[in-house]
């Protein structure tokens, strides 16, 4: 039980210092300024819009790596130090599709795991988590324990690693999306469902991953910090994940980022192995 409470009571003890009780005055939110942005651009060729976090870790160090699928090729064995990165992107489709609101998008993201010290055994790609997602968004405005209600949001979610046989991993969620804000801190909620397959890769995955992602972030001037959690929610048998995250200015549009993840999920061939990792590199994009 205090696994399962822990992630609460820091996030309870985090948001007063956040500014929860004096909100800033009102102006244009950065959701509302991403979202603007983000159809203004829609039709230039030279513009990607982001997503998800995009970030390059080129010092990451995973204190227990998991080697258990990798038992059949005696030849094959992970190294605590490789290279992590993500990159991730959306296509705003079509707009205004709910009552002159709303948004229709398709979005994919990669998470990759490079063992790229590993030159005894030509520094392969230990992991690569291929995530596109069709996403409806539309706007809303409630008050819900303080904070401000801003977007809904229904996902269509595929995510696989591409292998095939022992390796494969994979599994289809439908997500719904909750964002809320209260002056320069965020939060996120996304409780799912897990739709049926007839050929399961991974039956047992909702035990580690849980039915659901929250997430936090706070903007403090040029810097930010973030807090993601899940968890199965069960008094026996709890799991979960806890990931911290710190960016810092470089220079302009360059971000260091500091990344700590604990806890079961990080990547699909690592569902059911416990991780403990720190890394360190730059952030391209962040989610605000």
């Amino acid at each position: 039980m205090r696994r399962l409470c822990t992630p609460l009571i820091m996030l309870v003890a985090w948001l007063p210092a956040a500014g929860w009780a004096n909100p800033e005055p009102e102006t244009e939110s950065a959701i509302d300024e991403r979202l603007r942005l983000e159809w203004e651009t829609r039709d230039n060729p030279f513009v990607i819009s982001p997503h998800r976090p995009t970030y390059i870790l080129p010092l990451s160090y995973n204190r227990r790596p998991n080697d258990r699928p990798y038992l059949t090729d005696p030849e094959l064995s992970a190294e605590e130090s490789e290279f992590k990165f993500q990159f991730s992107f959306k296509v705003p489709l079509v707009k205004g599709i709910w009552f002159g609101e709303g948004y229709f998008s398709f979005a994919y993201t990669q998470q990759s795991f490079w063992q790229a010290y590993n030159g005894d055994y030509s520094s392969p790609f230990r992991e690569t988590n291929h995530e596109p997602e069709l996403l409806f968004r539309f706007p809303v405005d409630f008050q819900l324990f303080g904070m401000a209600g801003r977007l809904l949001g229904l996902h269509l979610n595929h995510q696989s690693n591409g292998r095939s046989g022992n390796l494969s991993r994979s599994w289809n969620r439908l997500m719904l999306e909750f964002v809320f804000e209260r002056g320069d801190t965020y939060l996120s909620l996304k409780p799912w469902w897990r739709l049926p397959e007839s050929e399961d890769d991974n039956p047992d995955i909702e035990a580690y991953l849980g039915h659901f992602e929250l997430r936090a972030l706070r903007k403090y001037q040029d810097h930010s910090f973030g807090l993601m959690w899940r968890n199965n929610l069960r008094v026996e048998d709890n799991r979960g994940a806890l990931q911290l995250d710190y960016t810092f200015p470089i220079k302009k549009r360059l971000n260091g980022y500091v990344q700590v993840f604990s806890g079961y999920g990080e990547s699909l061939i690592d569902y059911d192995h416990y991780t403990n990792r720190v890394g360190l590199g730059i952030l391209l994009t962040n989610w605000l």
